[in-house]
């Protein structure tokens, strides 16, 4: 970290939810594919006097789960609040969202850089869409009230990250139980996703119980790698004013990839100031265990359980097995595929490293079978006379006394030179662990 100082971040991710209909009305919920703007409306998400809302179940159901997938505790009593600000994407000129009863606390994510605690999930409704474009030579700011009232999972963490690098891991692994979970299509180009990162530093170690006076807001980022280069862009900066004895101004920033820095936006409001309330036109929800308990049931194994459970029972390793659970379809695939019968054991590893790598021409429509016999003629050895092997091995060891001595340095690596050889000499594909297995014990006399 820079000019010792610790970074203290936490984030605030957005994902509206795929379902069929809007948070509170029976408007369709797909606003990336509307035939034309403000086509998916009614009184009730256009903010119109007299339009009362109407919960979605479905949307706090998947709210919960996803609670539940991040071992959240639940709040069996809940409601929805208005959260007071004035924007023209907002004509109610309040936003229903949650407060101080959210569906889901107290959960936390296991990423590759560590765990992050999650304080708060929440379900609210999206706001309707600026557009800032030239008509008629003029430039004028539209707005597309298809996306008013999409539901909108925000999930929260507590400030449990501390580089870069592992705000971007977060990021990525919470997208990919969303998208698992098939609650979420995550589109971040379309806005369906929306990274948040409230970032100050600290001096020395990091110490959660004495937190910086001052937060900055790095708002509405739709890449992992933007999020990653504007966690960089702010630790510097803010190190810098830092170091001059400033304390950095608390405010909502954006990042310009073109010029690769960050920009004020606003000064950084408190909640206090959002004025919350109960919604009066919303009841309150009471849940109890069994419901809980039920929804709990439903969840599919997730990601890092089948990663876990597949290098056990097949031996396939995480560095492979990465990319096959990023989509469920994709996870359900790749099961059948480990599981077809005349796949050895010690072949599983080696046939998603094919697969992965793109060493197979597949797709999730192809059979399992096929890729699996595709998989054994790709690696289909010769059979060759044991006499000629073991002189072959011999002739290669004898000409190349310098490798020897390396190997019998310690530098076991150069085997895969020596198994090169053999097989070039010989003119055809041979078992390389064959290979590997005579020529150790030929190097160790």
């Amino acid at each position: 970290m820079n000019n010792n100082c610790s970074l203290i971040c936490g984030m605030e991710i957005h994902a509206e939810l795929k379902t069929k209909s809007k948070m509170f009305c029976t408007c369709k919920n797909d606003p990336f594919n509307a035939p034309e703007p403000n086509s998916y409306t009614c009184p009730t998400c256009l903010g119109m006097p007299g339009g009362l809302p109407v919960m979605n179940k479905t949307a706090v159901e998947w709210t919960i789960k996803l609670g539940l997938a991040l071992h959240c505790k639940i709040h069996l009593f809940s409601k929805f609040d208005r959260k007071h600000y004035f924007y023209p994407d907002l004509p109610k000129g309040y936003q229903i969202s949650q407060y101080d009863l959210p569906f889901c606390y107290d959960g936390v994510l296991e990423t590759e850089a560590g765990l992050v605690r999650i304080r708060r999930i929440h379900l609210e409704e999206d706001t309707a869409k600026l557009q800032h474009k030239e008509v008629n030579g003029k430039k004028v700011s539209l707005i597309d009230f298809n996306r008013s009232s999409v539901p909108l999972v925000e999930i929260v963490t507590e400030p449990d990250i501390h580089t870069a690098e592992q705000a971007k891991a977060y990021a990525k692994e919470l997208r990919r139980i969303l998208r698992f979970l098939d609650i979420a299509d995550c589109d971040m180009d379309q806005g369906g996703m929306r990274l948040e990162a409230n970032i100050s530093l600290q001096k020395g170690e990091v110490d959660l119980e004495n937190l910086p006076p001052y937060k900055v807001e790095l708002k509405n980022i739709n890449s992992f790698r933007f999020l990653e280069k504007a966690i960089q862009f702010e630790i510097k900066r803010q190190a810098e004013e830092l170091n001059e004895g400033k304390v950095p101004v608390q405010e909502t920033r954006g990042w310009n990839d073109n010029k690769g820095v960050t920009f004020s936006q606003r000064i950084k409001e408190d909640a206090e100031d959002y004025r919350y309330f109960p919604d009066p036109d919303l009841p309150p929800l009471q849940f109890t265990e069994a419901q809980i308990e039920t929804w709990k049931s439903e969840l599919p194994e997730l990601p890092k359980a089948v990663q876990a459970r597949w290098l056990k029972e097949y031996g396939v390793e995480t560095r492979f097995s990465d990319l096959l659970v990023e989509e469920r379809e994709v996870k359900d695939w790749a099961e059948e595929l480990f599981t077809v019968k005349f796949l050895g054991d010690n072949e599983k590893n080696k046939l998603a490293s094919a697969v992965v790598n793109k060493k197979i021409n597949w797709s999730i429509e192809t059979k399992p079978e096929q890729v699996a016999a595709s998989y054994k003629e790709l690696t289909k050895v010769a059979e060759v006379d044991p006499m000629l092997l073991s002189e072959t091995i011999q002739m290669v060891i004898s000409n190349n006394p310098t490798v020897v001595e390396q190997y019998k340095n310690g530098k076991t690596q150069v085997i895969g030179f020596f198994i090169g050889q053999v097989s070039k000499t010989i003119g055809q594909k041979i078992d390389p662990q064959e290979v590997s297995r005579l020529l150790i014990a030929e190097l160790s006399k």
